[in-house]
């Protein structure tokens, strides 16, 4: 009866490494989402010159040259406005620019 259950065992070790591997299979078969179901895409970011306006405008209210005031973050508030988050020298700043270029404000974060 020992050989009976060894080989129970046996087999029922067999079948959970044959769960594993084929799980381990399936799993490598999931696609990616598509761009539209991407959480990035739902958030529209300034367009490069206005976040470089906001860069120039960041710098001048500081007193730092512009090569040390970085955009790190952007985002459309309305249809013609942008909120654009720099790191001025280790300072956080926000500035607020339309889509013309216009910038109504640049305030520390």
């Amino acid at each position: 009866m020992n050989n009976a259950t060894d080989r129970q065992s046996g087999a029922g070790r067999g079948l959970i490494a044959i769960s594993l591997f084929l799980s381990s299979v399936l799993a490598a078969c999931q696609s990616s989402p598509t761009p539209d179901q991407m959480t990035r895409t739902a958030v529209e970011t300034a367009p490069a010159d206005l976040q470089l306006i906001c860069a120039n405008a960041a710098a001048q209210s500081r007193g730092v040259d512009t090569a040390t005031v970085l955009p790190t973050s952007s985002r459309k508030l309305d249809a013609r406005t942008y909120q654009v988050q720099l790191n001025a020298s280790g300072t956080t700043m926000n500035c607020v620019v339309d889509d013309q270029g216009m910038v109504s404000s640049v305030t520390a974060a």
